[in-house]
């Protein structure tokens, strides 16, 4: 069995200087991930998300947007929604049917 590669993780600062150096130094973005030894998509990715989203480019773990946060609250919300239908549906056909 082959060794799982553990993933890197690079923190704000380190993106917003790579991409600074693609944006500001003039280089290209694969000479630049070479010379940092990371994937060329990676720093293509961070380029975009930190020209579209700048202020909350980059949140790091467990740090959601606004957005993000606003979703994940509104899915919970609409499980536990789900869940008390449910339970709903199972009391009434058990009393229906010994209504009967």
């Amino acid at each position: 069995m082959g060794e799982q590669k553990k993933r890197r993780t690079f923190d704000r600062q380190f993106k917003v200087d790579a991409v600074n150096l693609v944006v500001q130094g003039g280089k290209r973005v694969p000479e630049v991930a070479r010379d940092l030894g990371i994937d060329a998509n990676s720093l293509y990715h961070w380029k975009r998300e930190l020209e579209e989203e700048a202020s909350v480019a980059f949140p790091g773990k467990g740090k959601l947007t606004a957005e993000a946060e606003e979703i994940r609250r509104l899915r919970r919300a609409l499980e536990q929604a789900d869940e008390e239908r449910d339970v709903l549906k199972k009391a009434l056909a058990y009393f229906s049917k010994n209504a009967k």
